[in-house]
């Protein structure tokens, strides 16, 4: 069963991992914005890369392949309040992932979640959007409309 909450929760995440590492550090630092906050947060997991096994569709409905592995990279933080952050990444950003992970862990302190919103969700999904939307223009260009006429045989 898929809350509201969770369902939120995802979509942040889905932003912290497709954000670029700019976008991450100017949200976090705007959540921790006081010297306390900046050391009170440890590491549950530190930033490891490792390989996960991609899987695809045939048609996107079709039976599940092996599809090619992918590198990521994984992190898991806990700040001051408790709430504890996750965060797994394409690629060997440690870096990345470290900011990521803080940035879901402020994202589930609620006193908090509006700036992380407000910084680092909303801006990732408005880019990422613009950019679909361009792929989406140009790929319109080239579409070729196919019809039949009638042969009149018969």
């Amino acid at each position: 069963m898929v809350t509201d909450h969770s369902a939120a929760r995802q979509k942040a995440m889905a932003a912290f991992a497709q954000a670029d590492r700019k976008e991450l550090a100017d949200g976090v630092a705007a959540g921790l914005a006081d010297k306390a906050d900046q050391a009170g947060w440890s590491f549950l997991r530190k930033p490891e890369t490792g390989l996960i096994m991609a899987r695809g569709r045939m048609g996107g409905s079709g039976a599940p392949f092996n599809f090619g592995e992918v590198t990521v990279t994984r992190c898991s933080v806990t700040i001051q309040g408790g709430e504890t952050g996750h965060a797994t990444i394409m690629g060997r950003d440690k870096e990345k992932a470290r900011l990521a992970a803080l940035a879901d862990a402020l994202w589930q302190d609620a006193d908090r979640r509006g700036t992380v919103e407000a910084l680092i969700v909303e801006p990732v999904l408005d880019r990422i959007s613009r950019v679909d939307d361009a792929i989406r223009a140009a790929t319109q260009a080239t579409k070729v409309e196919f019809f039949t006429l009638a042969r009149g045989e018969d």
